[in-house]
């Protein structure tokens, strides 16, 4: 089962996905997914947050699950257990999503053939915040990209 996993390909489907549906998402700033999600708003995507505990997310409503969704959505990002994504999977099917995204750590090779045999492009084990810095540019020499354009320190106070 083929999955995507070249720059190519990501960079394709970091390109036509702009309506994220985010799994797991958290209100919590700390949590990966909060941080991940945030990134890819401040981007230009749209994110939809999926998660029964919240009312709303980064200003957007959350939702209790992908059917409830009004709308369709490019991509399904997850931040679950990988014992949980075949069901998202077939969820995301069901939903005429194009992309199953597994975040770091979560691989499920189940999920993965559900998604591949409807058709959906599936990146497994990647960080879509930081497949995007680095694809599309918002990574520098240091790994992170800090806005300072100069070496220079500021003075210290007296």
């Amino acid at each position: 089962m083929p999955i995507v996993d070249d720059i190519a390909g990501l960079r394709r489907i970091l390109a036509q996905s702009r309506t994220i549906a985010v799994v797991g998402l958290s209100a919590n700033w700390y949590r990966p997914s909060f941080f991940a999600a945030k990134y890819m708003q401040d981007h230009g995507y749209r994110i939809i947050p999926v998660n029964p505990t919240y009312d709303e997310v980064l200003g957007e409503r959350c939702y209790p699950t992908l059917a409830a969704i009004p709308g369709p959505v490019d991509m399904v990002d997850c931040f679950r257990k990988s014992e949980e994504i075949p069901a998202l999977a077939r969820a995301a099917v069901a939903k005429g999503a194009k992309v199953l995204w597994m975040q770091l750590g979560i691989r499920n090779d189940d999920a993965a053939r559900v998604a591949n045999d409807a058709g959906l492009d599936v990146v497994v084990d990647r960080c879509m915040k930081i497949e995007h810095a680095r694809i599309l540019g918002g990574l520098h020499w240091a790994g992170i990209n800090t806005g300072v354009i100069s070496s220079r320190r500021p003075a210290a106070e007296s």
